[in-house]
């Protein structure tokens, strides 16, 4: 798997080469068929910030005894599940610069195997004995499902406000990430105020990841996306970006958006005119700035922690969130 060099990466070598090992480890299956569609999602790339995420929180609460490891790939079962259906629901083409599972294997199976890798993320949970962890992932795995709904259901709602938005991408995405951090921190039995920090630093780092995210969609192109670039507005999806900008755009411009919304077989030329309206309007650096607060929510939330190179790294991700092109 290809990261960038430097930053924090070299430090956390070691954590990621045993994940790797555990996420294949723990995906055994009685059917070949359930580990080839899942590995074929799971090992087609991904940056592994969640799980790394619980064994840096938990290392940063001095727990190391090994196991966060293993406990560590649930968060990236769950993950994976979910993007699984997503392509189903968005009816996409590509992930990770590869045909999406569906394309290759149909959805029913596709769906079912979605299914398998919660059912796996719930019994690693489970084998930790501690409850604090079953009910932080039930209600991680209960919030996305129904950020997932709900994003459904405003598929080209031009009348959707920031504040559904935030809503949205709080229950699909930053749960996840909140949820990561506190089970690092549950798991290494830290006090009430060490668990509280942590759950808002994965809250606040969801939340940027989220924005930054669908910032990507608009200002990188398909090869280094590893999808299709703008597919967020051929699915009807209205995020930060063009939320923003609406808001702002005169009545032409508006009108502009509102067709380019309605008509999912816009040129690439229609594509290139509201990224120059985005700028207009100043909707990519509305979100660029947005995104950039919640980082520096993150890292405050991180000062009742002594200096360590866990804090340290902790930090380099919350600041790589911001700067990162896929």
């Amino acid at each position: 798997m290809k990261r960038p060099k430097g930053q924090f990466w070299d430090k956390v070598q070691d954590d990621l080469e045993k994940i790797e090992i555990a996420l294949k480890k723990n995906l055994q299956s009685h059917l070949d068929l359930v580990s080839e569609v899942a590995g074929h999602l799971l090992f087609s790339g991904g940056k592994r910030l969640r799980p790394l995420l619980i064994i840096l929180c938990a290392r940063i609460c001095d727990y190391n005894k090994g196991d966060e490891i293993s406990i560590s790939t649930a968060v990236e079962y769950l993950h994976a599940a979910t993007l699984l259906h997503d392509d189903i629901v968005d009816d996409a083409a590509l992930r990770r610069g590869k045909p999406v599972a569906n394309s290759i294997w149909g959805n029913p199976i596709t769906v079912l195997v979605g299914d398998f890798l919660f059912a796996r993320a719930s019994s690693i949970v489970s084998s930790t004995g501690k409850m604090g962890v079953v009910k932080v992932m039930a209600e991680i795995m209960e919030e996305m499902s129904q950020g997932e709904i709900d994003q459904l259901v405003r598929k080209g709602d031009l009348n959707i406000s920031e504040k559904d938005y935030m809503k949205v991408i709080r229950q699909k995405t930053a749960v996840l990430f909140q949820g990561a951090c506190q089970t690092g921190a549950i798991i290494a039995d830290a006090e009430k105020k060490k668990e509280k920090a942590l759950s808002a630093f994965g809250l606040n780092i969801g939340i940027a990841f989220q924005m930054i995210d669908d910032l990507i969609d608009y200002i990188s192109d398909t090869k280094t996306l590893g999808k299709e670039a703008g597919a967020d507005i051929k699915e009807g999806k209205l995020t930060l970006p063009v939320i923003y900008s609406l808001k702002k755009a005169s009545s032409s411009d508006r009108t502009f958006i509102h067709k380019m919304i309605e008509n999912k077989n816009f040129s690439k030329h229609d594509f290139q005119t509201l990224i120059e309206l985005l700028e207009k309007y100043k909707g990519i650096s509305y979100v660029q700035d947005k995104a950039a607060f919640y980082i520096k929510k993150a890292k405050e939330s991180l000062s009742i922690f002594p200096s360590s190179e866990h804090k340290e790294i902790l930090t380099a991700i919350a600041d790589f969130t911001l700067v990162r092109d896929t």
